[in-house]
C-alpha cells in the first residue's frame, strides 16, 4: 500500500491511505527553533516523527491557536502510521468539538532524512518505537529542531549518553528539548504536592530508610485497554524490549520524575551527586496467544520475540521494575506493574505515599475508591486530631486559593480531599495540557533552569537501575 518518496494529505474530515508522490514547498514552513518572545497564532509547525505510540496521536487531540493546522508527518511505511492517521481521523470526526488537522505524509525510506532537509516546520513531536528515539533525538536537535518526545527518550546507558549530547546541543542552539510528563497534571498528585509545601500540616518530609521509604509510587498498567473509547491495538514491537524499553525504563520514568517533582519542587537535581540507587528488580508479565492476538490481532510472535516464548508458548516480558533509591538523602521506591487486563470497572492505577513528620499524603485507586484516584490526609500516630484538624481548616484557604472547591471530610483514618469533578478531566487530556505547557515554553525560548538537569537525573535514574537490575540476576 506504501509507496516510496510518497505524500499524503489528510483534509479535515477525509483520510486517503493511497499515498503519491509531492514535490511541493512550503517555504513558510522552513523555519527551525522559534525565538519569538511568544508563539502566535499558528506559528507553531508540527513535525511528527515516525508515529507508533497513540501519545503521538494524543497530543492532537484538540486543536490550539498556537499550532498551524497542517502537521507533516515522516515514517517507514507500515501499520504504525497507518493507526496514527485513523486515530487523528476520528479526531477530525468526531461529532463534538471536531478537529481540522491536514496531515501530510512522507513514507519513503529516507524519511529521517527528508525530514531534516524539508524543514517543514519548527517543533518535532515523537511517540513511538524507542529503539531509535534517542538517535532521533540528537538528529533532530542537530539540524535545529524544538522536540517534544514522549517518555522514555532513554532506554539504556548508551541512549543516555546520547541523550546529554542532544542536550548539550539543544542548550548551545537555544532551542527546546523536552519530554511530555502527563501524571504532573493529574489532580491528586498535583494536590499531594501542594499539601506537602503546608508545613502545618505535613510538617517536614521524611528521609525515611530503604526498607521504611519516604516517598512510594506505584503504577499498574495493562496491555489490553480502551483509549479513546477503542479498544487498543499495540505493535507487536511494544512487547520487544529492545524496541519499547522494560517497564523499569518506560512507565517509571513518570514515577521518578514525580518524586523529583514533588519532594524538591523547582530545586535542581545532579545526578552525580544527588542520586544514590540501593537496588533494582525487574521481572516478567506473560500473556498467552489468544492474549497476544487479541491485542495485537496477529495469530503468531514474529522473529523477534521468539527469544521471550517459553513453555506453553507462553510469552514472557520484562514489564515489571521496582527501584529503591536515595534523591538527595530522601529514600524513594518506584515500582511498575503490567498486567494483561484490568478487572471489570477498573484501569491503570496509581498508589502514592509522602510520608511527613505530622502527617502522611496518600493517594489510593483502588475497588474501595471505585478506581478513581483519592487523595487522603492521615495524621501521625498520636497527632492531637483536633489542633490538627483547625491546622489543616486554616490552611485549606491556601489551596482553595489556586484549586476553588476543593474540601476536606473527615474519614475513620483522618481526612479525605474532596476534588469538584471540573478537576477530574482524564488522562488523554493531560496530553494537550503538556503540549499547552511546552508551547508557552516555546514562546518564551527557554525551559526554567531546573527542567534540563531533573531530566538528564531521571533517565540517569532508570537507566542505571535498568543496569543495576539486568546484574543482579
Amino acid at each position: 500500500m506504501f509507496k516510496n518518496l510518497a505524500t499524503v494529505t489528510l483534509p479535515g474530515l477525509a483520510l486517503c491511505l493511497l499515498f503519491s508522490c509531492s514535490s511541493k514547498k512550503n517555504t513558510a514552513n522552513s523555519e527551525t527553533a522559534s525565538t519569538d518572545s511568544e508563539a502566535t497564532a499558528g506559528s507553531i509547525k508540527l513535525i511528527t516523527l515516525d508515529p507508533g505510540h497513540f501519545h503521538a496521536a494524543l497530543v492532537q487531540k484538540t486543536m490550539l491557536s498556537q499550532v498551524d493546522p497542517t502537521v507533516h508527518v515522516y515514517a517507514p511505511a507500515g501499520e504504525d502510521v497507518q493507526e496514527h492517521l485513523k486515530k487523528i481521523e476520528a479526531y477530525n470526526n468526531r461529532p463534538e468539538d471536531p478537529t481540522q488537522w491536514k496531515e501530510t505524509v512522507y513514507t519513503g525510506p529516507d524519511y529521517l532524512q527528508k525530514l531534516v532537509a524539508e524543514k517543514k516546520g519548527n517543533v518535532v513531536v515523537m511517540a513511538g518505537n524507542n529503539a531509535r528515539k534517542t538517535e532521533y533525538i540528537k538528529t533532530a536537535v542537530e539540524a535545529g529542531f524544538n522536540v517534544l518526545a514522549d517518555k522514555p527518550m532513554a532506554i539504556n546507558t548508551q541512549d543516555f549518553t546520547q541523550l546529554k549530547e542532544a542536550f548539550a546541543t539543544a542548550k548551545e542552539k537555544n532551542i527546546l528539548l523536552y519530554d511530555i510528563m502527563t501524571e504532573r497534571f493529574e489532580i491528586t498528585t498535583m494536590l499531594q504536592r501542594e499539601f506537602s509545601q503546608l508545613p502545618e500540616v505535613f510538617g517536614e518530609l521524611q528521609k525515611g530508610t530503604a526498607a521504611d521509604p519516604a516517598i512510594t509510587k506505584e503504577s499498574v498498567h495493562h496491555f489490553f485497554k480502551y483509549v479513546s473509547g477503542a479498544p487498543i491495538k499495540r505493535p507487536a514491537w511494544f512487547f520487544d524490549v529492545t524496541q519499547q524499553g522494560e517497564g523499569i525504563v518506560d512507565v517509571t520514568t513518570h514515577l521518578v520524575d514525580l518524586v523529583q517533582w514533588e519532594c524538591y519542587p523547582e530545586q535542581i537535581i545532579d545526578y552525580n551527586k544527588d542520586i544514590t540507587i540501593n537496588s533494582a528488580r525487574h521481572w516478567k508479565t506473560t500473556l498467552s496467544p489468544s492474549q497476544f492476538k487479541k491485542v495485537t490481532s496477529l495469530t503468531s510472535y514474529p522473529e523477534f520475540l521468539q527469544e521471550g516464548v517459553e513453555k506453553d508458548s507462553m510469552l514472557g516480558v520484562y514489564a515489571n521494575g521496582e527501584i529503591n533509591y536515595q534523591l538527595k538523602g530522601t529514600h524513594a521506591k518506584v515500582s511498575v506493574i503490567w498486567n494483561y487486563e484490568a478487572p471489570e470497572g477498573a484501569g491503570d492505577t496509581h498508589f502514592s505515599i509522602m510520608k511527613g513528620t505530622k502527617a502522611n499524603l496518600v493517594i489510593r485507586q483502588g475497588k474501595e475508591q471505585n478506581y478513581k484516584p483519592q487523595l487522603y490526609i492521615e495524621p501521625a500516630k498520636g497527632t492531637d486530631l483536633k489542633a490538627f484538624e483547625t491546622s489543616l481548616k486554616n490552611s485549606l484557604a491556601k489551596i482553595q486559593a489556586n484549586y476553588p472547591g476543593v474540601e476536606v471530610k473527615q474519614f475513620k483514618d483522618g481526612w479525605q480531599v474532596e476534588v469538584p469533578e471540573k478537576y477530574h478531566n482524564g488522562h488523554e487530556a493531560h496530553f494537550g495540557q503538556v503540549m499547552e505547557r511546552y508551547l508557552k515554553y516555546v514562546g518564551e525560548g527557554k525551559l526554567p533552569e531546573w527542567e534540563v538537569p531533573n531530566m538528564l537525573a531521571k533517565y540517569y535514574t532508570t537507566t542505571k537501575a535498568l543496569e543495576m537490575a539486568r546484574g543482579a540476576k
